[in-house]
């Protein structure tokens, strides 16, 4: 393919992405394939002799479609939104013809500069505290990782380096292997499972704090655990709070956890990967409150903000706690701008080598919808999650299980766990609407998530009127049914 071929299918591609997003709601939303169903479809290994665009881009319905969950359908109402728009795509695209690895300012100085100035712009839009701010001179500053899952696991290997070599120099004759084998980290029984996978993969100990009744962790609960194990002899060192758990997007009780974390002197880092975006509205940036007592603080712009993946925004009061337990300066790394102070080299912020110039879409898309734009954006969202909340409010069959704060309305039928699960299967057999379940204590919960940026107040109607029907007909059945057993 030449630049020729290349500008006349780059634009029936562009056209092929449209036709996509505009007529997304009349897919399917979720695919009608069986596990295994792609490999039959395609030859056993790959040509010999090249094939033609016309070849791959009609394969592209025959073979990748029907396999396809569509995420931005305005009948997706799973998991969390997965951002898109057409600044993001663009950029995207830009971020792939450049085709820089940007792992250091010299190997490609607008790829890091560029992130360093978009996340001061996004700190400053969700009003964090100026010593997560990189400014001219500051302390701290931000960095885009994959997903909130990485930021997750930088701060807690940051912050086990950083307890070590304290411990070390209070305590030399331990040797890191016995600090290792007593440090804990802590997080909510509410928490992402990707904060006890961070602790997996940092081979330190981690326990659950009990969550309330209003499923938030509170100053007291953390305390307690902490004077048992501190009197056990083991050493708490790291606290992830959440702000919009993924069950039910409760939050942790930052005003009192904050304190406690930086009397024990343990980091304290803030995982609000979908509830983040929400903070740039001032209405919801009292949900952000005492974020200054944190050392790092993390959302996911990729989720709420109109990026489209992967674009994790993640801020540290002082990097130099990430570059110290992650830097390595072989030779061919090396550049003569290095020690200047003005530069950033972000490899050690993160850890891939290798870094892709994601601070593009972050750049078309806050100065194409602008902050206001944004802020109509997750409005929206959250007008539209109320409306499905009265909806289920006004049919006594129903219940809601917390909450509604932002874009996800957690909600049963009044009864059996295993009614729910019929419920919820009857839903997405019907492949109308997509909806996941979430446990909450001991009960079986569906989750309603307001995730396409297209979604509108019909859609909601629609979903609910369905969901309401298809309960009427299970508990015709339900009754009869479980009568007879």
């Amino acid at each position: 393919m030449d630049a020729a071929e290349f500008r006349k299918r780059g634009k029936e591609m562009v056209d092929y992405v449209a036709d996509y997003l505009e007529k997304i709601e009349k897919r399917q939303v979720f695919p009608d394939v069986e596990p295994g169903y792609l490999r039959p479809l395609i030859a056993d290994c790959a040509p010999q002799d090249p094939e033609s665009f016309d070849d791959v881009f009609k394969d592209i319905e025959k073979i990748i479609m029907p396999g396809v969950t569509h995420w931005h359908s305005p009948y997706f109402f799973a998991y969390f939104p997965a951002a898109s728009s057409f600044p993001a795509l663009l950029a995207d695209m830009l971020c792939g013809g450049i085709g820089c690895v940007g792992f250091s300012w010299a190997a490609s100085p607008a790829c890091t500069e560029l992130e360093t100035v978009m996340l001061d712009w996004l700190g400053k839009m969700v009003n964090l505290p100026e010593e997560f701010l990189a400014g001219k001179d500051g302390q701290g500053g931000g960095v885009i990782q994959g997903s909130a899952s990485e930021a997750t696991l930088i701060a807690l290997l940051a912050a086990r380096t950083k307890t070590i070599r304290q411990v070390q120099s209070e305590k030399p004759e331990l040797t890191e292997a016995e600090i290792m084998g007593r440090l804990v980290a802590y997080a909510s029984d509410q928490a992402h499972s990707s904060v006890e996978r961070a602790a997996l993969i940092g081979a330190v100990k981690i326990k659950n704090v009990p969550s309330d009744d209003t499923f938030t962790v509170r100053g007291s609960a953390l305390k307690k655990v902490l004077e048992e194990d501190k009197a056990a002899g083991l050493i708490p060192f790291f606290f992830c709070a959440t702000l919009g758990t993924t069950s039910c997007c409760s939050f942790d009780k930052l005003l009192e956890l904050g304190p406690i974390c930086n009397k024990e002197n343990i980091w304290m880092h803030i995982d609000a990967a979908y509830a983040g975006s929400a903070f740039i509205c001032p209405e919801f940036r009292h949900l952000l409150n005492g974020v200054e007592f944190a050392d790092s603080f993390n959302f996911n712009p990729h989720k709420w903000l109109l990026v489209n993946f992967d674009c994790s925004a993640m801020w540290v009061k002082k990097r130099s706690d990430l570059i110290g337990a992650f830097k390595l300066e072989p030779l061919y790394l090396q550049h003569h701008h290095q020690e200047s102070g003005l530069v950033t080299d972000y490899r050690h912020w993160q850890i891939p080598l290798g870094r892709r110039f994601r601070s593009l879409k972050l750049w078309f898309v806050l100065r194409m919808y602008g902050v206001k734009g944004l802020q109509e954006h997750i409005r929206k969202h959250i007008r539209l999650s109320h409306q499905f909340e009265h909806l289920v409010l006004q049919d006594e069959r129903f219940e809601i299980c917390a909450e509604v704060v932002l874009g996800l309305v957690c909600f049963r039928l009044k009864g059996s766990n295993e009614l729910n699960e019929a419920l919820l299967k009857s839903i997405n057999d019907a492949k109308k609407i997509h909806l996941v379940p979430c446990h909450l204590r001991e009960k079986f919960v569906l989750r309603f998530a307001i995730c396409s940026r297209t979604v509108e107040s019909t859609h909601i109607k629609f979903a609910w009127q369905h969901i309401s029907q298809l309960a009427t007909d299970l508990l015709k059945t339900w009754g009869q049914n479980h009568h007879q057993q």
